[in-house]
């Protein structure tokens, strides 16, 4: 089942009201996720500063001291910006590589959900609303964000089994569906270097996207990519640093419905999600269309789309 919500913001007078619309969206989509939930929020980066969102089964205990210790190894200011089960480290660009790796190595039941200049991932079990309140979502700026509410049908209900799923800097993606491949791309992958957390399905197709993107395609290529290389069905909801992306398989049987308006980009399951939206009586509405890409990126085209058909 599973329900997806996305939000692309070209008005930057909303970006107050990310985090607010979005979490209205995701709780909309309650009944199609009931037992886990997480969403993606792009903020505006800082210069020469990555974050790291990072989650533990112990918080208090766990982050007690990790800014000194990541100041120690990186020689520079870190913030770590405590928020229930997850914390929010900033620390300098070039000292991301070396906490990581410190991370794993001295705190090995550390999850890390998301690295890059801009993102955040928050996600847990629950319901939408307990999550969404849990992290205060609502109060949350940025330009643009995902969420997804889970229904697991073949997979325990865990942390790490909830969307979205982060494999690259500042890349994210969720999916409602089912991959049949994605057992030998995970092999192919894992050759190439890249490292899994869950046994999910959809780290995988996110997996793939970071993969291509590493080889230079942009968002829109990448998954126009994914139509050659991942069997199944699925509607994946893609975020970058700058960019937003919808992608459904041939066959399309997963519901989608877009909004457009020159204020924003919207993505939900179902059009329920939508209908509280600011301005949506004046958007232009459409259903996806089967094996076609649909992305805006900011700094291409300064929100306007494109569709690679």
């Amino acid at each position: 089942m599973c329900g997806i919500v996305g939000l692309f913001l070209k008005d930057p007078a909303l970006e107050p009201r990310l985090g607010e619309l979005l979490s209205a969206m995701l709780i909309t989509m309650t009944d199609r996720g009931p037992d886990s939930a997480g969403i993606a929020i792009y903020g505006k980066p800082v210069p020469r500063r990555m974050k790291l969102t990072l989650q533990f089964d112990r918080p208090q205990e766990d982050f007690d001291g990790l800014a000194e210790q990541l100041e120690h190894l990186s020689g520079d200011a870190v913030t770590v910006s405590l928020k229930s089960s997850h914390a929010v480290v900033q620390l300098p660009a070039e000292a991301l590589d070396d906490a990581r790796a410190f991370l794993r190595r001295a705190l090995p039941s550390i999850r890390m959900m998301s690295a890059g200049e801009s993102v955040e991932i928050y996600k847990e079990v629950g319901l939408p609303q307990e999550v969404v309140a849990r992290f205060d979502i609502r109060s949350m700026a940025g330009t643009h964000g995902i969420g997804h509410t889970r229904m697991a049908t073949e997979s325990a209900v865990t942390t790490l089994g909830a969307h979205p799923f982060s494999t690259g800097p500042d890349q994210c993606l969720v999916h409602n569906g089912s991959l049949s491949n994605h057992n030998n791309l995970r092999r192919e992958l894992a050759r190439a270097g890249i490292r899994f957390e869950t046994e999910n399905d959809t780290e995988v197709a996110a997996a793939y996207l970071t993969a291509r993107m590493a080889k230079g395609r942009n968002l829109g290529e990448a998954l126009e990519d994914g139509l050659c290389d991942l069997d199944g069905f699925f509607t994946f909801v893609v975020g970058t640093r700058t960019g937003f992306g919808v992608l459904r398989d041939p066959i399309a049987c997963k519901p989608a419905v877009m909004a457009e308006t020159t204020s924003y980009v919207a993505f939900g399951s179902e059009y329920r999600a939508l209908v509280d939206l600011p301005g949506i009586d004046g958007a232009r509405i459409w259903e996806p269309e089967p094996a076609s890409v649909y992305f805006w990126d900011r700094d291409r085209l300064a929100g306007e789309s494109t569709l690679a058909a």
